[in-house]
């Protein structure tokens, strides 16, 4: 489990960088051709989550803290595909800024979830040697 934890943490980090730097360029005007591969990048963050999340059920992380970070994986994609449509106008930049706290919550998330998991996974190894 330790591998597939590494690689979901891995790629939500590298999706997570990618996902920033693409939405600051939209902010700017810039390659908004690049939409659809933000899309697809936030997508992959999504599922990454969701590997975490999954192994973390596995690894009994603490449930509430599972399915919070559940909850707010769901989120994450329906915030994403519905913000062009949410308060269109002068202050559509508040939706903006709410896509960029949730995405980038759901990084801390993914992260926190990978650290719990390796260290029980740590403390489990270590368990058996104290003995």
């Amino acid at each position: 489990m330790k591998r597939t934890v590494v690689i979901a943490r891995s790629l939500l980090s590298l999706s997570g960088v990618a996902l920033i730097v693409l939405g600051l360029l939209f902010w700017s005007g810039r390659a908004l051709s690049l939409v659809p591969l933000h899309m697809l990048l936030g997508a992959l963050l999504v599922v990454c989550l969701w590997v975490l999340i999954a192994s973390a059920w596995i690894a009994r992380v603490r449930p509430g803290f599972v399915l919070f970070a559940l909850a707010w994986s769901l989120i994450v994609p329906v915030l994403g595909v519905a913000q062009l449509r949410l308060l269109p106008g002068s202050l559509h930049w508040l939706i903006q800024v709410a896509h960029f706290a949730v995405g980038f919550i759901a990084m801390g998330l993914g992260h926190a979830l990978a650290r719990s998991i390796l260290q029980g996974a740590a403390v489990v190894r270590a368990t058996p040697e104290q003995a």
